[in-house]
């Protein structure tokens, strides 16, 4: 990090009675609870999963009828 940059969040790290260091952990711990993309996919595929209500693997068409011409 540039040292204008480290200054400024020195300055405001002060202002708000922290330090950087502790700034930078509460950043840190925030950002890796988000949601991550993989998370929010595996959600939503859950969700649509759960949407499924009559649905059996028993009830497939065989494969004479599934290529059966008419």
């Amino acid at each position: 990090m540039d040292d204008e940059t480290y200054r400024r969040a020195r300055v405001k790290a002060a202002e708000s009675g922290a330090s950087v260091s502790r700034l930078v952990r509460a950043f840190l711990i925030a950002f890796a609870r988000e949601e991550t993309e993989f998370d929010r996919l595996k959600r939503e595929e859950q969700a649509l999963r759960d949407q499924i209500v009559d649905f059996s693997a028993g009830d497939r068409l065989s494969r004479k009828a599934v290529h059966a011409r008419r």
